[in-house]
């Protein structure tokens, strides 16, 4: 058995592209896309139909509703494709518009729906920022569910939990970025890899967290960087996987184990936190990882929508 195989045992595997003819190959329950990804995918040639069509379809409409329509068309692939769900992103440029990425969510909601997708075959992803996880809560209690991107922190972790969002997409591949950048010289890989890792670590907090206390919001380990963080958290409730350690995965034969455990995560002593706006405003600022990481993809997320639109604008 490769090492794919072993971790669907464990962990429900999804892919992480917006290339939906690479996600075939690996048999993923659920599939994520995001801004970059779909950007990336729409400038490839078997791709770039998907973008001048919808454009001819619906030229003269508004700017944003081009984009959400051109989403939801790669949304709509993915789902031909996968038994699961698809995470489609609110623009990014919302993410401290509680309001407009309520509006933004339930257009894209509705679009799917004119395409006869059912409801609880989309997530709609949203910026884990304090106004973002306000609208995923609003979202939740209208029977739309949610996936909370870029969230780095215990602290957007424990709000997320609050607003009884569907599932968190912790970033471990970007929180090992930011603490290897940070120590330079000093970082010793062996030193932080597997189950050290930084990131690693981070999931592996909330993860005996939401167990422990018996939290419903689904945990998907995002963002990797190689496929030892991956198996370090077998046994996570989800993990969103790129298409190349997709295969690197797939590729190997070694042993794999589970590595995180709900029922042993129950036993442990630990204590509630419950955040108001103003706890948790101040304890994602004395986190300069989670304050830096956020904000930096917050921006690329928004460059990328920006280089979208100027696709759209010019088909």
């Amino acid at each position: 058995m490769n090492q794919l195989d072993a971790l669907k045992q464990f962990t429900t595997v999804v892919a992480d592209t917006g290339d939906f003819k690479e996600i075939d190959a690996y048999l993923p329950q659920d599939a994520t896309t995001n801004p970059s990804l779909i950007l990336k995918a729409v400038q490839k040639p078997d791709y770039r139909t998907l973008l001048t069509d919808t454009v001819a379809q619906f030229r003269g409409r508004p700017l944003d509703e081009l984009m959400d329509r051109l989403l939801v068309r790669f949304g709509c692939e993915i789902l031909s494709i996968i038994p699961g769900r698809v995470s489609t992103e609110v623009d990014a440029r919302l993410s401290f518009d509680t309001v407009a990425s309520v509006a933004r969510a339930e257009r894209l909601i509705e679009l799917y729906q004119g395409q006869g997708i059912h409801i609880d075959r989309v997530l709609i992803k949203v910026a884990a920022t304090w106004e973002g996880m306000l609208a995923a809560e609003q979202l939740e209690r209208r029977g739309i569910h949610t996936n909370l991107t870029l969230l780095f922190s215990f602290c957007q972790a424990v709000v997320c939990a609050q607003a009884k969002v569907q599932l968190i997409s912790p970033f471990v591949g970007r929180i090992y970025d930011w603490y290897k950048k940070s120590a330079g010289a000093a970082w010793v890989e062996q030193d932080n890899a597997g189950a050290l890792d930084p990131g690693v670590k981070s999931v592996m907090q909330i993860f005996n967290y939401y167990k422990k206390f018996g939290i419903a919001t689904e945990i998907m380990g995002a963002s990797f960087r190689n496929i030892g963080q991956i198996t370090a958290l077998a046994g996570c409730d989800l993990l969103t996987i790129s298409p190349n350690l997709l295969a690197e995965l797939a590729a190997c034969k070694a042993p794999l184990a589970r590595a995180l455990d709900a029922n042993a995560a129950k036993s442990l002593d630990l204590t509630a936190v419950n955040y108001d706006e103003a706890g948790f405003r101040f304890a994602l600022n004395e986190d300069a990882m989670a304050t830096e990481k956020l904000a930096e993809g917050i921006r690329a997320f928004c460059v990328d929508a920006a280089k979208l639109d100027q696709l759209l604008l010019a088909a």
